[in-house]
């Protein structure tokens, strides 16, 4: 006699070829608009649910735990970062939490590249102006940037994106420096070319272009915070794909402002799509919908990770990417 199958929630909608797949496997419910849930759907979703499967849009406190159904011992995140998700409490009333980690990394790593040649290399400005009819020819002093070959790129966490992009700017002709709360070992420090420093402060003083890619933890709030931030030299760039929070985001725009900074590249917020309307209308900033990891091929990635760690779990085993405290 076949078991019962699993009650697997969907906070949103995912690529159609991941929803065909999670329904012919569980008794999946689906979204059939691509809005966050409300809180109030999250909690009847998390008294029903075997299974749930949120997104970074979706927060997972300790009060929805709190109200989670007996069923519930499963959250299978869509995404690698977890700090939408009270992982502690999740493991207190004994549901398991599992990532999609390493999906995203090369996606990700792509879009820090391409942030800083956008930012050092004024692309978007050159683009308004095309589409504005409001170029009136080649001039030897028009739209002069920055080369990049040469420059010192500060890599704030060196973890698989960290070292991903490490390794497309030592392709550019980059110096690499990192800041890691863990030394890499020296045949991984050769093979990138990247230097260690072991203080944040003094590696981000020298730094011409500093990216941000360590996770959001406790520990990472406003790591980059307006003392560290006038750390930086004035001709220099930052760009953050890793987590809004990190940077100190109205100290960050007050800098940019006053021309105490050249330049930001961002592709997530403090607010999330409350972004600061001060950066808005400022020429030397990038701004991108938290789109990093927006790709046709790491989405299915992301799904099918999902998928895995469900079934896994459905078969009684431990699903591959079950996060705990510890790796917080």
């Amino acid at each position: 006699m076949p078991s019962k199958r699993l009650s697997v929630v969907v906070t949103r909608r995912l690529p159609d070829v991941v929803e065909s797949r999670l329904s012919e496997l569980f008794d999946v419910t689906l979204r059939d608009d691509d809005t966050p849930m409300t809180r109030d759907a999250l909690a009847a979703a998390m008294k029903t649910a075997d299974v749930l499967v949120p997104t970074i849009t979706d927060r997972i406190d300790a009060a929805l735990l709190a109200g989670a159904g007996q069923r519930l011992k499963l959250i299978a995140n869509y995404g690698a970062g977890v700090d939408n998700i009270d992982v502690s409490t999740a493991r207190q009333r004994g549901i398991q939490v599992s990532n999609t980690a390493g999906v995203t990394t090369d996606d990700t790593a792509d879009m820090a590249m391409a942030l800083i040649l956008s930012v050092t290399r004024r692309i978007p400005e050159g683009l308004r102006m095309m589409q504005s009819d409001g170029w009136s020819g080649w001039a030897p002093t028009a739209m002069l940037g920055g080369r990049i070959a040469g420059r010192r790129l500060g890599i704030l966490g060196m973890g698989r994106i960290g070292q991903a992009v490490a390794r497309r700017a030592a392709a550019f002709g980059m110096q690499v420096h990192y800041h890691n709360r863990k030394r890499l070992r020296p045949d991984v420090e050769t093979a990138l070319g990247a230097t260690y420093w072991e203080s944040l402060d003094q590696m981000i003083a020298r730094m011409d272009i500093v990216s941000v890619n360590c996770p959001h933890t406790p520990s990472t709030f406003h790591l980059m915070n307006a003392r560290r931030l006038k750390l930086m030299k004035p001709d220099a760039v930052l760009v953050n794909t890793s987590r809004g929070e990190v940077v100190d985001e109205n100290a960050l725009t007050r800098m940019l402002r006053a021309g105490e900074l050249a330049g930001a590249g961002l592709d997530v917020f403090e607010d999330d799509q409350a972004v600061n309307p001060r950066l808005r209308d400022l020429s030397n900033v990038v701004l991108l919908p938290h789109m990093s990891s927006a790709t046709v091929e790491g989405r299915i990635e992301m799904g099918e990770k999902v998928i895995i760690n469900i079934k896994t779990f459905a078969d009684g085993h431990r699903p591959p990417d079950l996060v705990v405290p510890a790796m917080l």
